[in-house]
């Protein structure tokens, strides 16, 4: 009998992580169903991501969104837990530190079902951030623990945490590689938008540290603003940050606002960029694949070796970029494989 593994997606950059996994766990005969609890849920944050990247489509469909966190992670759980007492699956996977992350290892914890973590490891060190308690309560949930870095097993060290922990390399990097080829012949999107390649910056900021702080949002807008006037920049608006400039009459000076594009589109602009502006963890890291400057607009950053390897600077950073370097340890674009591989095993 093959191994049945339940898989908890909910937002954008887990929709692109499941794309190859899910891939891969199919080759391997094992077999996925995918619980989609709708975190992210218009199509520009979701549908078109499924269609894009070939995720198979979902068994289950929660439509829990736009809730606090306790009442969103609560009615996650509440249906979460009814389907894996129906199904029963011999391992709970998820990806990331988001609030569906959190709440499928929180239920497959309480019914002894358990639980691979994919990006595991990763400390901004911030307790502040949302994002923060839910990676580090579910690598503490967790008995397969799938770390993109050496840094990010260390830090799992020192929380005494060295029980069924991998170095398996980055499987964002696995679909960046996938969605890059696809992109370079099948993208339109700097042709729709009048670009040419190296003669513009992206920007994206979606984080609520950024922008629920409206003082710190107009600072990060100024920011922006005043770099515009060397580099054109692109910006696509989140839904949540398109609310807080609409509540609150922000239109930014020199910054050209377009809708969020779909991954394959998002993946050639990135690509082709002189420089990104960004507080999402996985364009910092993309941005590294694209072999494109970066600046973090957070205060901290959990991929820190994008900032020790040159690529990446925090906006608050008054010191020169160390020289550019690899960052061997996202691997070789083999992640995904290594990652069921041992789900196989286990």
């Amino acid at each position: 009998m093959s191994k049945r593994v339940m898989t908890v997606i909910g937002t954008r950059p887990q929709f692109i992580k499941a794309a190859p996994l899910s891939s891969a766990l199919e080759a391997s005969g094992i077999e996925e169903k995918i619980i989609h609890t709708g975190q992210h849920f218009d199509t520009n944050m979701s549908q078109v991501f499924f269609e894009e990247l070939n995720v198979p489509k979902p068994h289950f469909h929660l439509e829990v969104n736009n809730l606090p966190h306790g009442a969103m992670t609560g009615r996650m759980m509440e249906q979460i837990e009814h389907l894996l007492l129906e199904d029963t699956p011999d391992m709970m996977l998820v990806y990331g530190d988001t609030n569906s992350t959190l709440a499928g290892a929180l239920s497959a914890s309480k019914l002894g079902i358990p639980i691979a973590h994919v990006e595991s490891g990763l400390r901004s060190f911030n307790r502040a951030m949302p994002e923060e308690t839910n990676r580090i309560l579910t690598d503490h949930l967790s008995s397969a623990l799938f770390c993109p870095t050496k840094e990010s097993i260390n830090n799992l060290h020192r929380e005494g945490i060295t029980d069924g922990v991998h170095l398996s390399g980055d499987v964002m990097f696995d679909a960046t590689i996938a969605a890059t080829r696809r992109a370079a012949l099948h993208s339109r999107v700097l042709d729709q938008l009048a670009l040419k390649p190296k003669t513009y910056a992206v920007a994206t900021i979606h984080r609520a540290e950024n922008t629920d702080d409206l003082a710190r949002f107009k600072r990060i807008i100024a920011y922006l603003e005043e770099r515009s006037e060397k580099t054109e920049i692109i910006m696509a608006v989140h839904p949540r940050t398109r609310k807080t400039m609409e509540r609150h009459n922000i239109a930014p000076r020199g910054i050209q606002l377009i809708e969020p594009l779909g991954y394959i589109d998002m993946c050639w602009l990135a690509n082709n960029a002189e420089h990104i502006y960004t507080d999402s963890g996985g364009l910092q890291k993309e941005a590294y694949f694209h072999k494109v400057p970066c600046t973090t607009l957070r205060d901290e950053t959990e991929w820190v070796e994008t900032v020790s390897s040159g690529w990446n600077q925090l906006w608050t950073s008054n010191s020169d970029r160390p020289r550019r370097s690899e960052i061997l340890d996202y691997g070789d674009g083999t992640a995904a494989q290594l990652i069921a591989n041992v789900i196989a095993r286990s």
